[in-house]
């Protein structure tokens, strides 16, 4: 199965961005709103933002929407495409949801363990639209229809597919995209017939911790965390004492930031304190496998890899990927005395 998981894309794009952001324009990060947050599913199970207005401005940008952007939203894009809309200036934020299924989620024998084995997406496209004339397009286009509270879903397909994708305008500032099944409950959550995922306490507090740090973040509940590690570090599952360890983490935070360069956050919730040291230090160990190997077979992305750092902190292991380029020597100060803040929390 072919999984379009935010955070195997991410890990493959930070190596990319880090390499072409040396020259890259100071960003300020940008921020959704919560109204926006409120309106996808409670049982989001990976949830992330991309200020595509920002990072159009980059030169990493094509990497960015080659390896890290969901194709689903790049179908939508041509969608929208075709009856006149320009993706390129209209669209200027995008945040996206996938839903996670598993065998056992599906027979109502779901335990902690489980990890997704299918999913669903939904999204959001914010910028400036004209509903009207869009809708009237695709109305003469005869397009497959579905009626929900009022609003029109127009289907990319026949629409009786089980992975036909379907979009709505909710207003002219936000296109939503996505599987019918969860359109139709994002629908039902703006008008309190269903539980948004604000009411997921977990995954919004870390949306806020994350929300307005980055280009790009993205927050991953347990089920989707235990998925991302066997991809953003398989090395680590050599290891017995490993996979203990993986089954007992909470959830992972990805940001990535732009001024002089480019610098990718990823933050994992473990267990406890104990676990955290643990991990770090079987990450460090894979961390020195992939530098050996890159240094042979990929010298740039060896690089990249040596100003990788991994630190516990607390309940957390942090891994930082990128370039930090300074010339201020207050910046530098506050670099090192918050690096050493660190150190001394572990």
């Amino acid at each position: 199965m072919k999984w379009t998981n935010t955070l195997s894309r991410t890990l493959a794009a930070c190596a990319v961005l880090a390499l072409l952001a040396a020259t890259a324009k100071p960003s300020k990060a940008g921020s959704l709103s919560a109204d926006t947050i409120a309106l996808f599913p409670k049982e989001t199970g990976e949830f992330a933002y991309a200020d595509l207005k920002k990072a159009r401005t980059m030169k990493w940008f094509p990497a960015l929407q080659e390896q890290m952007l969901p194709e689903r939203f790049r179908q939508f894009e041509k969608f929208l495409a075709s009856a006149g809309v320009d993706p390129n200036t209209q669209v200027e934020e995008l945040a996206w949801g996938l839903v996670g299924q598993s065998a056992a989620k599906q027979e109502g024998k779901a335990t902690s363990t489980d990890v997704p084995e299918s999913e669903q997406i939904v999204g959001i496209a914010l910028g400036n639209f004209n509903p009207d004339s869009t809708e009237a397009y695709f109305k003469q286009q005869k397009l497959a229809t579905s009626k929900s509270r009022g609003y029109t879903l127009f289907a990319f397909g026949s629409g009786a597919g089980p992975n036909d994708l379907f979009f709505f305008f909710i207003d002219s500032s936000k296109a939503a995209f996505g599987h019918k099944q969860l359109l139709e409950k994002m629908i039902e959550i703006r008008y309190g017939g269903e539980e948004g995922l604000m009411s997921n306490n977990k995954l919004f507090s870390m949306i806020n911790e994350v929300n307005g740090s980055g280009v790009v973040w993205a927050v991953l509940d347990a089920s989707y965390t235990r998925l991302a590690m066997g991809q953003l570090a398989p090395e680590v599952q050599q290891f017995p004492e490993a996979a203990k360890l993986v089954q007992n983490m909470q959830s992972m935070i990805i940001s990535a930031t732009a001024s002089s360069g480019l610098e990718a956050k990823f933050q994992a919730v473990c267990g406890s304190p104990e676990d955290a040291n643990t991990l770090s230090q079987l990450m460090t160990a894979g961390l020195l496998y992939k530098k050996y190997q890159a240094s042979k077979d990929n010298p740039e992305l060896g690089q990249l890899l040596d100003q990788a750092s991994v630190t516990p902190s607390g309940e957390r292991g942090d891994q930082d990927v990128g370039e930090r380029r300074s010339d201020d020597l207050a910046d530098q100060e506050e670099y090192l005395r918050v690096q050493d803040v660190i150190r001394r929390d572990c």
